[in-house]
């Protein structure tokens, strides 16, 4: 993908509860009706559409690429266990299908950050694992560190474990600006210190009190960050994720006003 190409990601739908599970085709319908090109589902979203050639079906209906794929483990020990493993190796199979689409490791944040170390270095091994076996089926790879309070990858010195320990030559990172922001970091220069490793990009909002912010309501400065992106040559995916409260009354609504913000403010900073 020689461009920067904007994406849609499925956990605005997560946020009120189960009731969007299944119902992928109708996200994607909004993702359409929004104006993105693709889209990166949670992999507890996909139900039937594990099958890849109904996936390749309905990602046709609606004129979207999966951008990537977002698959969420504890991994807790120092390898996978069984489970992680099956799951894993499934979903390794699945994108062998979609060539072009990045598999993207999530850990599920904990209750808290005890045993720091050792989880850190649970998960750096784990994921280390799991994308090495995918990149040796071609599949491009990126990991997403998140800010929950119980996140093992949350703050700058976090970051720089994360960083060390990942295996540059088969995971890349995904900067989510709004976790970088509720870390404590300024997510462009996050950006700019790990720009080397960057293969996917997240964008989501945050008022400066720390709560999540519609798109373009926050103090993320995505004009800026756009721009740097533009002129460092990154080529790839910029995923939209918005996580405020007005997911849980009405996602469609929120992602289509989205939309219309990423049509208004950052189109136009692509596409020349």
């Amino acid at each position: 993908m020689a461009e920067i190409k904007l994406a849609c990601e499925t956990y605005t739908w997560q946020m009120p509860g189960e009731q969007y599970k299944g119902k992928l085709e109708h996200i994607m319908s909004i993702c359409q009706q929004a104006g993105f090109a693709g889209i990166e589902p949670e992999t507890s979203f996909l139900h039937h559409l594990e099958d890849p050639y109904k996936m390749k079906d309905a990602l046709a209906m609606y004129d979207l690429e999966l951008s990537a794929l977002c698959v969420v483990e504890d991994w807790l020990q120092p390898k996978e266990t069984e489970d992680e493993k099956r799951r894993a190796d499934k979903w390794i199979s699945f994108l062998s299908h979609f060539p072009e689409t990045i598999l993207l490791t999530v850990q599920m944040p904990g209750k808290d950050r005890n045993n720091l170390k050792t989880r850190q270095n649970n998960m750096i091994s784990c994921v280390n694992d799991f994308c090495r076996r995918a990149s040796e089926k071609g599949i491009v790879c990126s990991n997403h560190p998140n800010s929950s309070s119980g996140s093992v990858f949350r703050i700058s010195s976090d970051y720089e474990v994360l960083m060390e320990g990942l295996d540059s030559e088969v995971v890349g990172y995904c900067p989510d600006v709004g976790h970088i922001a509720k870390g404590g970091m300024d997510p462009l220069e996050i950006i700019k210190q790990y720009r080397a490793v960057v293969n996917l990009v997240h964008y989501k909002d945050m008022y400066p009190d720390g709560r999540w912010a519609a798109t373009g309501a926050g103090n993320i400065d995505f004009i800026k960050i756009t721009n740097y992106l533009v002129s460092s040559g990154y080529q790839g995916w910029i995923i939209m994720e918005d996580e405020c409260d007005q997911a849980i009354s009405n996602p469609d609504e929120l992602t289509l006003s989205d939309g219309k913000y990423i049509k208004e403010n950052i189109v136009k900073l692509i596409s020349h």
